[in-house]
């Protein structure tokens, strides 16, 4: 009865979009007419492009500022750095740079150029809590122009791995500081990425143009433009009528279209549809550590676990585009391949757990109670992703059958995000990392305020779990840190605060015509210069 309520759902949402467009699929640009510009849907603005902040589009970001070093399949890979040297004691790397390297405003990249940038991301150091490289730098030193060291308290094995993220340690023209900083503002946007940020008008468009003195070679791809558009239909019709060409999963794992509208549109003839490798693993956190309600209790966290039907969500909703997932990390990922309690589907197992904790049903109402205490539970999830409406409307219906209410609450991404950094929730949708920056990332995330500290905090074994992070961040050996992971996740699964559902990967959506499309080892941002039409 489930299955055939959300196939109706479904069937529902597809008959109304292809009713909405039908009459206008006639007079459709033909998108290949768009030789050298790209124009991608996106359901939110990009908003402050500051690099060493938190609050702007990383794939817009990326396509404007660059790191030291990259990370890619074959691992970590020269970028502005041509190449580096670690010193005995882990503790100093000394980087050798690019000397062909300018900004987008003619300034020189450079050893100093590095060192104001490292610094200003230092000088803002509460921002920057969640990523454990920016509490080990000690200091940065000019050996020369184009050489520079970087010093650390002690050895810390992800240094070069948080070096290559798309923030913050990657570089704004000196020019652009405010007072010698940035974490008060910007007074422009000049990176050393092959395109520029050239116009911005709010919760409309912006506009990137090629780079035509960029070190890596000119983009084939001349302008790129981000189109703030509602997502769901409004995007849909917008790709039929050529508005838009492009589409793909946004850094929040937000998608503008479902997967069913992005099927029809490739079966028009007109679009490709190319997916990425796993990239991530798409889950519902719980606060464990919000003691008025019932999700600080294991009991209701497992049961909500074994209460997800993920094989339907997986077929249905995704149509087998995303892996059922029953673990925070997939197996292919570092560190995560270690033996874990398996949790199924299963309504009976869910039932008994909550029987045993105390929850029981009075025949009267939709809720089960303990204590005078109505089971009920709000689950946030991003409004402009229509697949997390989907499936939180889905495990709505599932969980109710066993006396759970959920009330569901659609919020804008960075609502969700700073619900999530503030503590002001009981459930939600997220992500983990992905794959270039775990384990590491998530893991450390677990002890940030910004991130996933209220998700852990309330676990029996917070501190613990935490003296384990801290351990495994500085050590050198690799079966420690192998067997020091082993332990973390074990913690974390046992106490179901990180509910996984599915492993995602980046989709996008283009024209037939357009070439070179790939991704990185990143969920956060593709690379467009790569792209040209043929």
């Amino acid at each position: 009865m489930r299955r055939t309520t959300l196939w109706l759902w479904m069937l529902m949402v597809m008959t109304a979009l292809l009713a909405a467009c039908g009459a206008e699929n006639q007079g459709s640009k033909d998108t290949t007419k768009l030789q050298d510009e790209i124009i991608y849907a996106t359901a939110k603005d990009i908003h402050d492009m500051n690099p060493h902040l938190y609050t702007g589009s990383m794939p817009a970001q990326g396509m404007v500022y660059e790191s030291l070093v990259e990370n890619t399949k074959e691992g970590i890979k020269p970028l502005l750095a041509e190449s580096w040297d670690l010193s005995e004691d882990g503790k100093t790397y000394t980087f050798h740079l690019r000397k062909d390297v300018k900004f987008h405003d003619g300034e020189p990249f450079n050893a100093e150029a590095v060192r104001m940038n490292i610094e200003a991301v230092q000088h803002n150091a509460d921002k920057h809590a969640w990523i454990k490289l920016s509490t080990k730098i000690k200091s940065i030193k000019v050996v020369d122009e184009y050489t520079f060291q970087l010093n650390l308290s002690e050895p810390y094995y992800p240094a070069l791995v948080e070096l290559s993220m798309t923030r913050p340690y990657v570089f704004l023209s000196p020019n652009d500081f405010i007072q010698g900083e940035t974490k008060d503002g910007v007074q422009g946007h000049n990176g050393t990425g092959p395109y520029k940020f050239t116009e911005h008008k709010i919760d409309e468009y912006a506009t990137f143009t090629a780079n035509e003195e960029y070190w890596g070679g000119q983009p084939k791809i001349k302008k790129i433009t981000a189109k703030v558009l509602p997502a769901g239909e409004t995007t849909f019709l917008a790709m039929q009528k050529g508005e838009v060409n492009f589409v793909f999963t946004d850094d929040r794992g937000a998608d503008s279209i479902d997967v069913q509208a992005m099927n029809h549109l490739v079966d028009a003839g007109t679009f490709q549809l190319v997916r990425s490798e796993a990239m991530n693993t798409k889950m519902i956190v719980a606060n464990s550590s919000k003691a008025d309600s019932p999700v600080s209790e294991k009991a209701v966290r497992e049961a909500i676990w074994h209460a997800i039907d993920r094989e339907t969500i997986s077929k249905d909703i995704f149509e087998g585009t995303e892996s059922v997932a029953n673990r925070l990390f997939s197996s292919n990922v570092n560190y995560a391949d270690v033996q874990l309690k398996e949790r199924g589907y299963d309504l009976q197992a869910a039932e008994r757990i909550l029987e045993q904790a105390g929850w029981t049903k009075d025949g009267e109402g939709d809720a089960r109670m303990k204590d005078g205490k109505r089971l009920t539970i709000k689950l946030y999830y991003d409004s402009n992703s229509a697949s997390q409406k989907t499936q939180a409307e889905y495990i709505q219906n599932t969980v109710g059958g066993i006396g759970i209410k959920l009330d569901l609450i659609g919020e804008e991404s960075s609502s969700i995000a700073n619900r999530r950094s503030t503590g002001d929730y009981e459930l939600l949708f997220n992500q983990t990392w992905g794959l270039a920056y775990d384990p590491q990332s998530t893991i450390f995330a677990f002890t940030s305020e910004a991130s996933y500290l209220h998700t852990t905090k309330g676990i029996a074994e917070a501190d613990h779990l935490y003296d384990l992070i801290q351990q495994v961040m500085v050590s050198t050996d690799e079966e420690v840190r192998k067997s020091l992971y082993a332990e973390i996740l074990q913690i974390v699964h046992d106490e179901a605060v990180f509910i996984p559902i599915s492993n995602g990967s980046v989709t996008v959506l283009a024209p037939k015509s357009l070439q070179g499309i790939a991704f990185k080892q990143t969920q956060f941002e593709l690379p467009f210069e790569q792209m040209y039409f043929e």
